[in-house]
C-alpha cells in the first residue's frame, strides 16, 4: 500500500516553531486523531477509525491539499495544512502515514508538538533516526507507536497462545518467505520501493519480524546474502509512470539467517525477483511439534500446528475478533478471497495505554528493534560477516481475547 510523502523542510519549520509543550490527554475518554499523509493507505484508516474504542478522526493533512480535501471530503473530516494539524488543540495522536524518507522529521515534529504519534512501518529509514524519536518520546512523556500491528490480529494471537501453551515444545528453528514479483504491476508510481530506504526488506520485512519477534522474542544477530534480479522495473500498473523505467538501487532479494536470543534460527528470505512459490509465510520448529503463521500483511488466517508427529491441525481465527475477512485490494485477481484488515488496532491499543499509563505493545521500541534488524540483514548482505542486533526489547505482552474485544465498537 502506497502512503504520499510530505515535506521534510515544512516538517522541520513546524518543529522550531512551536514550543515543545507536552499535550497531556487527560482524562479523555475519547482521544482526536489527526492523519499526515492522504495517500492510498490513508482510506482503511478512516474507514477503520470510527470503529475503534477511544478514536475519534478530527483532522487529514497533506503536503498536497488536494489529496487532504479529497479525503477529508469522502470521510468527513476537516482538511489542514500539516502546520495547523500539528497546532489543534483536537488532536491528540497524529499518524504518519508519508513517505518512509518522510517519517522522521514528520513524527519528530509532532512529537515537539507535545502529541503522541502512531506510523507506518518502517519506524524511519535509519535506524539511528528511530532511537531518536523512542528518546524524545520518553523525554517528553508521549507515547510512540508503529505498524505493523497485525500480530495483535486473531491470527498472530491464536500463534502467540499456542506458542505460550507449550503445545509444540521450545521453538529450535523455523522459515519465513515473502515473495513475489515486485510492486510495479499494481502501485502507480512504484519508484520508492526499488531505491534506498525501499526493498522488500525495509518494505515487507516489518511484518514478518514484528510477527516473529512476538512469537520469539529480541533477534540476537543475523547472517544474509543479498542481490538484485533486475536492473530495471517497467511499470505496468495504470497511471502516468505506465511503461516507464524505474532504475533499481536496492537490493530485491535477501536471504538471511536470523538467530534470536532464545536460541532459535529462522530462515528469512525476502524477494521481489519471484514469480511463484508454495512456501507458507512462516513456519516454526519446537522440541514437540511444528507451527504454521498465517501471512502477517494481515490480522486473521488459519494456524496450522502439529503435536509430535501427529497430522496437522488446522484452526481457522474467523471466528475471533479481527480475524474476520472484510476487505480487499482492488488490484486483486477475483479468485482472491477477502482478508481480514483491522488497521487502527495498533492505534486503539495505544490509545488504552496513554489512558491507563501502561505499556503499548505495537510500539516504537519494537519498531525501532526491527528497524535494527533489518539494518543487520542488510549490512550482513553486504559484508557477509555476522551482524549483531545491538538493541534489546523484551518480547511484548501478549494480549488476551478479552483486552482485544474491548478495543472493538464495530
Amino acid at each position: 500500500m502506497s502512503r504520499t510523502p510530505a515535506s521534510k523542510a515544512q516538517a522541520s519549520r513546524t518543529a522550531t516553531a512551536r514550543s515543545p509543550v507536552v499535550k497531556s490527554a487527560g482524562a479523555k475518554k475519547t482521544l482526536g486523531v489527526g492523519i499526515i499523509g492522504c495517500g492510498n493507505i490513508s482510506s482503511i484508516y478512516m474507514r477503520n477509525m470510527a470503529k475503534f474504542a477511544g478514536l475519534r478522526l478530527a483532522a487529514c493533512a497533506d503536503m498536497r491539499a488536494e489529496a487532504a480535501q479529497s479525503q477529508g471530503e469522502q470521510y468527513g473530516v476537516a482538511a489542514m495544512s500539516i502546520d495547523d494539524l500539528l497546532a489543534s488543540k483536537d488532536v491528540d495522536i497524529v499518524v504518519n502515514l508519508t513517505t518512509p524518507n518522510a517519517h522522521f522529521p514528520v513524527s519528530m515534529a509532532a512529537l515537539k508538538a507535545g502529541k503522541h504519534v502512531f506510523g507506518e512501518k518502517p519506524i524511519t529509514v535509519e535506524a539511528k533516526h528511530a532511537a531518536t524519536l523512542v528518546k524524545e518520546a520518553t523525554a517528553r512523556g508521549l507515547k510512540i507507536g508503529c505498524a505493523p500491528d497485525t500480530f495483535l490480529g486473531a491470527g498472530g494471537r491464536l500463534a502467540r497462545q499456542i506458542i505460550d501453551e507449550g503445545r509444540i515444545g521450545k521453538v529450535l528453528s523455523g522459515t519465513c518467505f515473502l515473495m513475489s514479483h515486485g510492486m510495479e504491476h499494481w502501485h502507480p508510481d512504484p519508484t520508492f520501493f526499488f531505491k534506498p530506504g525501499g526493498g522488500p526488506i525495509l518494505d515487507m520485512g516489518p511484518y514478518y519480524l514484528a510477527a516473529l519477534v512476538n512469537l520469539l522474542g529480541p533477534v540476537k544477530s543475523v547472517q544474509a546474502c543479498a542481490s538484485s534480479g533486475f536492473r530495471q522495473r517497467i511499470v505496468t500498473a495504470k497511471g502516468p509512470m505506465q511503461g516507464k523505467a524505474i532504475k533499481v538501487e536496492t537490493p530485491t532479494s535477501v536471504q538471511a539467517i536470523a538467530q534470536f536470543a532464545n536460541g532459535a534460527s529462522i530462515v528469512f528470505v525476502m524477494s521481489w525477483d519471484v514469480w511463484k512459490h508454495g512456501h507458507p509465510p512462516i513456519e516454526l520448529y519446537g522440541t514437540d511439534g511444528s507451527l504454521r503463521v498465517p501471512d502477517p500483511n494481515f490480522f486473521g488466517g488459519v494456524v496450522e500446528y502439529t503435536e509430535k508427529g501427529g497430522d496437522w491441525v488446522s484452526v481457522d481465527s474467523a471466528d475471533r475478533i479481527y480475524g474476520k475477512p472484510n476487505w480487499r485490494s482492488p488490484n486483486w485477481a477475483p479468485s482472491m478471497p477477502d482478508r481480514a484488515n483491522y488497521r487502527c488496532l495498533g492505534i486503539a491499543e495505544m490509545a488504552r495505554a496513554i489512558q491507563s499509563g501502561a505499556p503499548h505493545r505495537a510500539s516504537g521500541a519494537l519498531a525501532s528493534h526491527v528497524l535494527d534488524a533489518m539494518h543487520a540483514i542488510l549490512q550482513a548482505g553486504e559484508t557477509g560477516e555476522t551482524v549483531k542486533v545491538k538493541s534489546k526489547i523484551e518480547r511484548p505482552a501478549a494480549l488476551s481475547e478479552t483486552d482485544a474485544a474491548a478495543l472493538w465498537v464495530g
